[in-house]
């Protein structure tokens, strides 16, 4: 007997736990796409890296239907939900491979990218394994190319202003518990408990644990990082109190 899971479902409920987070978070994206097309334009090859169920794959796709994607991530759950939503359309494949593993980047399916997009995930690591996979992404991007990374980019130098960003984020949060919002645990026990998604979760949870132990560096770490890549020009075209959307142009 064949075990289905309804795929959209789990993408839709993917998105309302991380709004509960990231209020702001298709704000973000739309910031990103608007600067693919000001960039490279209209149907672009894509790397979604670290891309989990596809969030930005998804955009991608809905703004640019030319638009070509290759999405590569770890957790074995994401990936299935991201693989189930996208079967059946040869504008996207998706790769299982490790960021930290140096030769991650042979397993991609194209030497080169017109744009090379992430969001809310590099934090899952620590800022000299971060340094080392911007030195490996410039010579993933074409000349004229883009990297963009939506994260938590605090500032150290202002911390009651990030206090107070803190303590309003998480009253939000709670707000958003108290009508029903599902929070990063309670999701990921729901998707233990899927007939479909209890195995890669188990899984999941041997390679990450709860949740990983990386850093969140400044805005200026990651220009002067990925200047020092090779990339030409480099600023934040986006910034929330705590987070910022960081583009290097090629």
């Amino acid at each position: 007997m064949t075990v289905e899971t309804d795929w959209q479902a789990w993408q839709s409920s993917w998105d309302r736990q991380q709004e509960m987070y990231l209020p702001d978070r298709e704000e973000r994206f739309r910031v990103m796409l608007d600067m693919v097309g000001a960039l490279v334009g209209p149907a672009p090859r894509v790397l979604d890296l670290a891309c989990g169920t596809g969030s930005i794959t998804s955009r991608l796709l809905d703004r640019f239907p030319g638009a070509t994607s290759t999405g590569v991530d770890l957790d074995p759950a994401l990936l299935a939900i991201a693989r189930g939503t996208f079967a059946g359309d040869d504008r996207v494949a998706f790769v299982t491979a490790d960021l930290k593993d140096p030769d991650w980047v042979g397993a991609l399916p194209h030497d080169s990218y017109d744009a090379v997009l992430t969001a809310t995930a590099l934090h899952w690591l620590h800022s000299p394994e971060l340094a080392v996979l911007y030195g490996q992404l410039a010579p993933l991007v074409r000349d004229g190319g883009v990297f963009m990374n939506a994260d938590h980019m605090p500032d150290p130098a202002t911390p009651r202003i990030n206090e107070a960003d803190r303590a309003h984020r998480h009253a939000a949060g709670d707000r958003a518990q108290a009508g029903g919002a599902l929070s990063w645990a309670e999701w990921w026990a729901l998707a233990g408990r899927d007939p479909v998604l209890a195995e890669p979760t188990k899984r999941r949870y041997e390679i990450y644990g709860e949740h990983a132990d990386g850093d969140t560096p400044d805005e200026a770490w990651h220009v002067r990082t990925l200047c020092e890549a090779g990339f030409g020009e480099v600023r934040s075209v986006w910034r929330s109190p705590s987070d910022a959307l960081v583009l290097a142009l090629k």
